[in-house]
């Protein structure tokens, strides 16, 4: 069978190394998007998938758009059975979901319908949801709406970040992808439609998010801190600087009174200062000062002491 892949960030790299060690499959091209700059030099830095498949002497394609007729010439001459698609980040025009004779088969995060869109990873986490998983879907010209190839469910323990997770689902899709391709091929598994009543649909990040509302219950922020690590992260600001919650924890009940957003000492070796929420206290176990390295709470707190007892900024007055 032969294999076009499409993918980018470093998560997604295992999906396309399970495809290389196939008996009987070969991956006669990789599509990623163009080299970016990065770094203070600017660099033009590339994406991981492209960096694997280099080093394994697989064909790599960054062409900045799959709408031309030109780009579509160049994928049909490499005679795809089956298009996979793992974390591209572009979508797909009609042509191009047309071209294999298997279809554009896409790894997504999430139990579909559930979660469609840009962030489901971290849309699982900061619900609560206690499970969710992965699904291999055919494309078709809309968001995360084609037909169900399969799904694997994954259990929650309440503690993943969504870097940790997201690695994790797709590692999950690329050994359901493995098993369920040859059976896709052969005909012995269908794709059903979604259901969508049962659809729900997130948004991409945006910094702001990461800004800490005290507000919210303590629960709620802890959710959020592992919801957008890396990446806006849990932030707030105090003395004019911006302050990373790296990581957090729920204590329990305060009864010790004071308005929220106020820094208290808590007596916790692990925790040793919280923020008192609209219930419960966020514990702070590491944070990061802007421009600074992260460290301990208890280290911070020797070079920090007006730290205990200041209010933290809030989305209204950050």
């Amino acid at each position: 069978m032969r294999l076009v892949f499409m993918g980018t960030p470093a998560f997604a790299v295992p999906v396309l190394a399970g495809l290389t060690g196939m008996d009987g499959w070969e991956v006669t091209g990789v599509y990623t998007p163009p080299d970016r700059p990065a770094g203070r030099g600017r660099r033009p830095q590339s994406p991981p998938v492209k960096e694997f498949a280099l080093e394994h002497g697989i064909p790599v394609f960054q062409p900045a758009s799959l709408r031309s007729a030109e780009a579509q010439a160049e994928l049909a001459a490499l005679e795809p059975d089956a298009i996979i698609v793992a974390a591209y980040g572009k979508l797909l025009p009609g042509p191009v979901l047309e071209l294999a004779p298997l279809g554009c088969l896409n790894i997504h995060p999430s139990l579909l319908p559930r979660h469609r869109g840009a962030s489901p990873v971290a849309t699982a986490i900061l619900e609560g949801d206690e499970v969710t998983g992965v699904t291999l879907m055919l494309l078709d010209q809309g968001m995360d709406t084609g037909p169900l190839i399969a799904r694997k469910e994954y259990p929650l323990a309440g503690d993943e970040t969504a870097e940790g997770l997201t690695k994790t689902l797709f590692d999950l899709g690329g050994k359901l992808l493995q098993e369920s391709l040859p059976l896709w091929q052969s005909g012995e598994l269908k794709a059903a439609p979604q259901d969508g009543s049962l659809a729900t649909v997130t948004r991409k990040l945006e910094r702001a998010d990461g800004l800490a509302d005290w507000t919210l219950t303590a629960e709620e922020l802890e959710r959020r801190a592992r919801a957008f690590t890396p990446w806006p992260g849990l932030f707030t600001y105090w003395n004019g600087s911006g302050v990373k919650l790296v990581e957090v924890s729920v204590l329990p009940a305060w009864s010790g009174g004071g308005d929220i957003g106020l820094v208290v000492e808590t007596g916790d070796s692990a925790a040793p200062a919280a923020v008192v929420t609209a219930q419960g206290l966020l514990g702070l176990r590491t944070v990061q000062l802007e421009g600074r390295r992260a460290v301990a709470v208890s280290d911070f707190l020797r070079g920090a002491p007006g730290f205990i007892s200041a209010r933290l900024s809030g989305p209204d007055n950050a």
